[in-house]
């Protein structure tokens, strides 16, 4: 089997940690979390964990140059045949295009698995999620959505354009969507 680069992208909430968490459990394959490693950075507290929290609190975006400088440290130390999980990278179109770039110099293959959920199951979730997790940036559905149409609908564009991105419905349950996803991948 090649090796394998593979990427969530969607909607906030569109399950997109939920899938690689469960691809994770049937491969073994690492998750790399740019959301993850951005709440690291911001309960380590100092000038940039402080910045990152209102920004995230708020529901924007944090800069493209911060979210690809976590990728791109994170992509280096994966091993030249090592597989990898990446949630949450992929929001800007700046981000996309060094995604791109830093796979093609690499000549590392990959699949952008684009996870179309409605806003209406967005905001289901949400209130889902915020009985159980209670998130701070739950509170922010509505400027998420803003951020998503002002920056990550691009980039599933950009993708689809490309024609490296593979369409899933993410609105079936999580063990279809993962079924799906195997599927896909010959796993």
């Amino acid at each position: 089997m090649e090796t394998q680069t593979i990427f969530f992208v969607g909607k906030p909430v569109s399950g997109k940690g939920t899938q690689a968490t469960l691809l994770s459990s049937v491969t073994g394959w690492p998750i790399i979390s740019t959301s993850g490693a951005m709440r690291t950075m911001t309960a380590e507290g100092g000038a940039v964990g402080k910045k990152l929290r209102e920004s995230m609190d708020a529901g924007i975006l944090t800069p493209y140059w911060l979210a690809a400088y976590i990728f791109l440290e994170s992509l280096f130390s994966v091993p030249e045949n090592g597989n990898v999980i990446f949630d949450g990278a992929n929001r800007t179109l700046l981000e996309a295009q060094i995604v791109m770039d830093s796979l093609a110099w690499l000549k590392r293959p990959y699949h952008m698995f684009h996870l179309q959920v409605s806003d209406a199951e967005v905001r289901k979730r949400v209130e889902l999620r915020r009985g159980k997790e209670n998130r701070l940036d739950d509170h922010a559905v509505d400027k998420r959505l803003e951020e998503y149409y002002a920056h990550t609908a691009k980039v599933v564009e950009f993708y689809r354009t490309a024609g490296v991105l593979i369409e899933v419905n993410g609105e079936q349950a999580p063990e279809a969507i993962a079924a799906d996803i195997k599927n896909i991948l010959k796993i």
